[in-house]
């Protein structure tokens, strides 16, 4: 099948295809008679399983990882396995800093609500944000 058709079937788009295909991910055969890629029913199963990947939080290159496993014969699920979990340490990192942010951003709302509108002058761009920057290095003094 071509591009378009296995993008169709697995609900991705084209360029997604391309992509994989451009990185040497997917591998069609290239028709001698139009010059056009065709994806057999490999490059599907391939193609299923870099979005399923994907959507766990892989990233291209673990997934390049992978496959170099199982193309030397190898089970891939200790790698897998080493992966989900310094994906997910990463995730919980970046979750835990978005509500920190969160926590700092409601703090600011509140603090916002009762300071007048004031206007730019030679030592002050916004008297919102300065005043919040000064109130947080008393704070973590």
């Amino acid at each position: 099948m071509k591009v378009t058709a296995l993008a169709t079937l697995l609900d991705t788009s084209p360029d997604t295809v391309r992509y994989y295909t451009k990185i040497g991910v997917l591998t069609p055969y290239k028709s001698q008679r139009n010059g056009y890629k065709y994806y057999d029913e490999r490059q599907q199963q391939r193609l299923r399983f870099i979005l399923t990947a994907r959507q766990l939080g892989f990233t291209v290159k673990d997934i390049s990882e992978i496959f170099e496993e199982t193309e030397q014969q190898n089970s891939a699920c200790p790698l897998v396995r080493d992966i989900i979990e310094k994906r997910f340490n990463e995730v919980e990192q970046k979750f835990l800093q978005a509500q920190q942010l969160m926590t700092m951003m409601k703090k600011a709302m509140k603090e916002w609500q009762t300071l007048p509108d004031k206007a730019p002058d030679s030592h002050s761009v916004c008297h919102l944000i300065e005043s919040f920057s000064q109130s947080l290095a008393t704070s973590n003094t």
